[in-house]
């Protein structure tokens, strides 16, 4: 419980940006996402998590260490976040590493066509080479990395099917970054740049033939009332984005070297959570999708290796070239394939 002092503190600390760290330090973490509000039990995984996270987070600190969950952007816009967290200006957040893609270049990364193309590839990236090159990269910008959080993707459609190279021709897709546009352009797509939540009216308009998004936003969007396919992501696929669970390197160097040690044991535990909550999305998502009368396809690994062919000529290679730091982590995270 924050005690008159601890607010006074934060109040003269308010100035220069670190209250919310001074926050932090007296025991009132706050978890920043965009994804929509339930409960410990109900809705969203990745809402769930913070959840978790924070309720055991207090249990195991004897409620020396507290957080509040702030869903949907209500504590800060989208875009904010990452650079607030190098700042100290906000504790944690679980946000998508490749909207930082402006800012920080290497976090291009966290979408990266078909560099990762199932799970069992992306759990071996935290230990791995790449996962500690990447891990250094964010520590120098002053950011932690919690929990290594992946979550596939794929295809919702409405004129027709698109699960090859071949079947992207002439469709207008939205990719959802800069890397799957460059792998999308190259398959003859047109190229439809827009938030997430404006994926339903540009489909329902036909302004779009065709979105790429995570499965559980596929379920929250509701497009199975207007995609006639769906091309899943719950055996393989080239749409993997890494969502992990940050926090401020300042306000996680504020903190005791015991408490310290519970946040990254507890970030380590929810990684399983994560992955269940993310595979059940997959099977969920296609089972909506079909309920809904749409066809459900699955990539097989001939057709993965056909767009994998395609973004190393493209995403990749424009990726590679942005910087050493880059071409490295490259290297090394195609050293799991």
């Amino acid at each position: 419980m924050l005690t008159r002092r601890d607010f006074m503190q934060g109040l003269a600390l308010a100035s220069s940006g670190l209250a919310i760290g001074a926050f932090a330090q007296a025991g009132a973490l706050k978890i920043s996402h965009q994804f929509p509000g339930g409960s410990a039990t109900e809705g969203d995984f990745r809402d769930r998590l913070c959840r978790r996270f924070a309720s055991e987070l207090e249990k195991r600190t004897n409620g020396a260490l507290k957080a509040a969950v702030y869903p949907g952007s209500s504590l800060m816009k989208v875009n904010a976040q990452f650079s607030a967290l190098r700042k100290g200006a906000l504790d944690m957040s679980l946000v998508p590493l490749s909207y930082a893609g402006g800012e920080v270049a290497e976090t291009n990364i966290g979408l990266m066509p078909a560099l990762v193309p199932n799970y069992e590839v992306g759990a071996h990236w935290k230990n791995a080479e790449v996962g500690k090159l990447l891990s250094k990269v964010l520590d120098d910008k002053g950011i932690v990395v919690v929990s290594w959080i992946w979550q596939a993707g794929g295809v919702a459609s409405r004129p027709r099917a698109m699960v090859t190279p071949d079947e992207a021709k002439g469709l207008k897709v939205r990719g959802g970054s800069r890397e799957m546009d460059l792998m999308l352009k190259a398959a003859g797509a047109s190229v439809i740049s827009l938030p997430s939540n404006e994926i339903y009216a540009a489909m329902q308009t036909g302004a779009m033939d065709a979105a790429m998004t995570s499965s559980t936003s596929f379920i929250s969007f509701k497009l199975e009332e207007l995609a006639k396919h769906l091309t899943s992501g719950r055996q393989r696929t080239y749409w993997f984005m890494f969502e992990p669970l940050l926090m401020s390197k300042e306000v996680f160097g504020k903190l005791t070297k015991p408490q310290q040690d519970t946040v990254m044991a507890l970030g380590t535990e929810l990684e399983k959570f994560a992955t269940e909550g993310a595979q059940a999305d997959d099977k969920l998502c296609a089972e909506v999708y079909a309920k809904a009368g749409a066809k459900v396809y699955d990539m097989d690994d001939a057709v993965l290796r056909k767009w994998q062919a395609l973004a190393r000529d493209t995403a990749w290679k424009d990726f590679g070239e942005r910087n050493e730091s880059c071409a490295t982590l490259l290297r090394a995270a195609q050293k799991l394939l």
